[in-house]
């Protein structure tokens, strides 16, 4: 009887990662980003912010910022 010698401890362990990686770069194409789309999402979210800035009455505070309460 001639045949290679396995170890089931290793080869486990191999069969394990490759799935690991199978699934991996399945996950990469189904849920991420190319840098050129995350950029087009960084520019259209800045642009929103400064339409709605734009919007801002003169006295109206920033999101955030605290109302000054002169009138005391």
């Amino acid at each position: 009887m001639s045949g290679e010698i396995v170890n089931l401890r290793q080869a486990r362990k191999r069969k394990a990662r490759a799935e690991a990686e199978a699934k991996a770069a399945d996950n990469r194409v189904r849920f991420g980003r190319t840098k050129v789309e995350k950029a087009l999402g960084d520019a259209r979210r800045d642009l929103e912010a400064r339409r709605i800035e734009g919007h801002r009455l003169a006295g109206s505070p920033a999101e955030g910022e605290p109302e000054d309460d002169q009138r005391r």
